[in-house]
This record gives structure tokens, C-alpha cells and sequence, in this order.
């Protein structure tokens, strides 16, 4: 069969060329689209596939002919996905639909789709494809047992690698936290972690065509020995990568941090959120400890490598003043690159149960939820001082006084903190005035 793989971008209609740029630019950047390369590698070979990654490749040409097309959504994304199906499927052509988003409302996705993938697709989309070949498409195909770590395949780059600047590998999948706000962990299968064999991850990792990558694991840290295991494994491939972890972890392993920058690590992504504690036993968040987040910063920084701060705005026990106390607990602890946003109940998950059945959510566009919008009602302040505190705190962090201030700090990181300058401030920032 002749297949087409897409990820969609996320406006419905074409951006302007400003919004485009940045957003082509940012993408190239920091998101491969990991899901269409994993797909691609367990789509069998008498089938031809091509894939598009609508948000940096070229337009999709809707008349060219294909015996099906498979789109992946997150939620941001899925009105795109809809319409971009709508269009094939007028055309007679079978479409189906995986993903975050489609996983979590199969019901509302198949009014778009032939068919829906729900959960992990590796041991259902090959039965997809022979039933589609064979013209008994069936509307929904549920992933129904965990998906073996051995399964789990590398990705196949001959359409993309080129594509990225940075690359994107995965070593382990799912993750045992269940943070009531995360669409990964409350996925049916998901909370349980699989570890691919640390010499399959090494032999990606070395064919990989970039020089720099991000592991796409939801946490490095939730199995630390695992963790060494690979950094032992990676050092001396004279690669550079960032990976997420826990606060709770990077604090107390410093032979973890130390193998990590052997390895080649420059960068931990850290979920802060907040700096309440009663925010984080609110969301569930075991991982974090606010009293931890100093000497973790501290111990992480000694090592060699940098620390990218995730804050979240809008949790129950935030007030008008939770700017202004975020940013000065920023700047104490030292942090030179962060991101900022507004608090986004996705469906699947137990923060959208919850506020759904307090009526808190006030808007079900899904283009909306994108984590710079409002789409619910706080508790501690209005939707307008929610929505205008998390802009100035961007504008703040990001302005040219405290970035040229990093830059002279930073001798070493002047390259990545400028690519952060243009991928955090301007694409959040201007991504909302030029919204579209």
C-alpha cells in the first residue's frame, strides 16, 4: 500500500509568515517528530510510506494518491489533524488516527477517522495495515498489553534526519509518577516503565546523523541504575544531549549527575511547577520536594551542566503575587533558561476529570490548549490576571537586561542560551500576539 505518515502543525489555517518562521524555526530545533519515525520503523516493507512533519516540511498535496493515511495528534494539534483528515476522507481515501488525543477521546476522533489507535501502536498497527489491505478496516484498534521494552523499535531516519538540528532518541517509555495534569503516565499502559537494551539505545545514538539529541523519556531518573548503565555507554561517542529528570533524584545521585556529564549531557529539564509545596501535593507531584529545588540546582550546575526550569501557572494555591514570587525564586536559585505556562487540564487525564466536574473548564477548543491560553477557572485569581501575569513573567525573564546579563555570566552557553532567547521569548511571546 502507499502510506502517508503526518504530524500536523497546529493552526487550522495557514499562520502569517512571521508566526510560521519562528514556529518552523523553533520546531527544527527542539521537536523531531519521534512518533513518525517510530511508525515509519515498524511499518512493514512491502508497504511505500512518506512522511510529512506539516510544522517545518513542505505543504501536504492533497491530490496525490494514497491507500491510507495515518496522523498522530496531541491535543493542541487535533483540530489540524480533523481537518486535514476531513479533506482525504472526501476524497475516498482511509484515514486513521493515533496519539495522545485520539487515545484519550477514541469516540470523538473516529467522527474524523476510518479508524482509531488507541494506546501504543506497535503491536496494533501492523494488524491495521493488513486489514486495511485487505478492506476490513475496523474502527477502533486498542492496544491491550504493555508493549515489550525489546519492541520497542529504534527510530527509522531515512525520510528525516536531515530534517533536525537536534535529534530525538528514547530509551525507556512511560513513567510511574502519575501527576494528575500529565497525558503521558494517566495513558492506559503507560505508568508502567520499559527499558530498551542500553546497547540498542548506544547503536541508535551512534547512526544518528546529529551531534546533539534529547532523549524524549518522560524521566531518566525513574530508574537510576538503568540511567548509568547508558552514560557509561555513551561516553566517548563525543555527543551532546538533554533529558529530563527529578528533582528528588538529581539531589541525592551525584554519581548520576557525574556520569550524566561524561556522557555529554549539558542540560536537565526539570518539572519544577512551583514553588509551593502545597501545589505540588495538590497535583500529586511525589517527585518534588520545594526545599530540594536549591541543592539539586547547585549539585547539577557543579557537575558541569545546565538546569531548563519548567513552571506552571494557574494551580489552586496560586495568587496575584505568584509572578512576582516565581521570578524572584528564580533568580535565587540561579536558573539560567526557563519556561512558563498556564496550567491545561488534557483530557485522559485526572486534573481534566477533576475540573470538568467542578466546572471549572471554560473552553473545550482544543487549539486552545497549548498551555498560553486560559481554558479553565482558577482558583486564587481571575482568568485575565492568570493569562497577563504568565506574559509579563515571560517578558521579565526573557528581557535583553537579563539575557545580556546571562550571556556575560555564561562565556560557555552563549549559543544555547541564544537559541533559548529565540525559542522560549519569542515563540511564546510573539506566538501570542501574532495568534492565529
Amino acid at each position: 500500500m502507499n502510506i502517508l505518515l503526518i504530524q500536523p502543525r497546529i493552526s487550522i489555517t495557514q499562520p502569517s509568515f512571521w508566526m510560521r518562521s519562528i514556529e518552523k524555526a523553533f520546531n527544527k530545533l527542539y521537536a523531531p517528530s519521534l512518533t513518525l519515525e517510530q511508525l515509519y520503523a515498524i511499518t512493514p516493507e512491502d508497504h511505500q510510506v512518506k512522511l510529512i512533519d506539516e510544522r517545518i516540511t513542505k505543504k501536504i498535496d492533497y491530490d496525490e494518491d494514497y491507500d491510507l493515511v495515518g496522523i498522530t495528534a496531541f491535543t493542541p494539534y487535533v483540530n489540524r489533524a480533523y481537518a486535514i483528515a476531513d479533506i482525504f476522507r472526501k476524497r475516498g481515501i482511509k484515514v486513521a488516527l493515533g496519539g495522545y488525543h485520539p487515545s484519550a477521546l477514541p469516540e470523538e476522533a473516529k467522527q474524523h477517522a476510518d479508524s482509531v489507535v488507541v494506546g501504543e501502536a506497535e503491536y496494533t498497527w501492523p494488524k491495521l495495515l493488513d486489514d486495511a489491505k485487505n478492506e476490513t478496516l475496523k474502527p477502533f484498534y486498542v492496544s491491550d498489553r504493555i508493549v515489550d521494552q525489546d519492541d520497542i523499535p529504534p527510530a527509522k531516519r531515512d525520510q528525516t534526519g536531515g530534517n533536525y538540528f537536534y535529534g530525538a532518541v528514547q530509551a525507556t517509555r512511560g513513567c510511574p509518577n502519575r501527576c494528575e495534569f500529565c497525558a503521558i503516565s494517566n495513558m492506559k499502559l503507560r505508568a508502567t516503565v520499559r527499558k530498551r537494551p542500553v546497547g540498542n539505545v548506544t547503536d541508535e545514538i551512534k547512526a544518528m546523523p546529529q551531534k546533539h539529541f534529547h532523549f524524549y523519556d518522560p524521566s531518566l531518573t525513574s530508574h537510576p541504575a538503568y540511567a548509568k548503565s547508558l552514560f557509561k555507554e555513551l561516553k566517548g561517542l563525543n555527543k551532546k544531549f538533554t533529558c529530563n529528570g527529578n528533582v528528588g533524584v538529581l539531589n541525592k545521585d551525584e554519581e548520576l549527575l557525574k556520569l550524566a556529564s561524561e556522557a555529554g549531557c549539558f542540560r536537565w529539564f526539570i518539572g519544577f511547577e512551583s514553588f509551593s509545596q502545597q501545589n505540588m501535593d495538590s497535583l500529586r507531584k511525589q517527585t518534588n520536594r520545594v526545599e530540594e529545588y536549591a541543592p539539586a540546582v547547585k549539585k547539577i550546575r557543579d557537575h558541569g551542566m545546565e538546569v531548563y526550569g519548567l513552571f506552571m501557572f494557574g494551580l489552586d494555591y496560586d495568587t496575584p503575587d505568584v509572578f512576582d514570587l516565581t521570578l524572584n525564586a528564580i533568580n535565587d536559585l540561579g536558573l539560567n533558561v526557563a519556561n512558563f505556562s498556564i496550567l491545561t487540564p488534557y483530557p485522559g487525564t485526572p486534573l481534566y476529570d477533576k475540573l470538568n466536574k467542578e466546572g471549572r473548564i471554560i473552553s473545550k477548543d482544543w487549539s486552545k490548549y497549548r498551555w498560553d491560553r486560559v481554558v479553565i477557572k482558577p482558583k486564587g485569581m481571575s482568568s485575565e490576571e492568570l493569562l497577563k501575569g504568565t506574559l509579563r513573567v515571560k517578558k521579565e525573564f526573557y528581557s535583553l537586561h537579563n539575557f545580556s546579563q546571562m550571556i556575560c555570566k555564561e562565556k560557555d552557553l552563549r549559543f544555547s542560551l541564544l537559541s533559548d532567547m529565540i525559542g522560549t521569548y519569542f515563540f511564546s511571546v510573539l506566538h501570542h500576539k501574532y495568534a492565529y
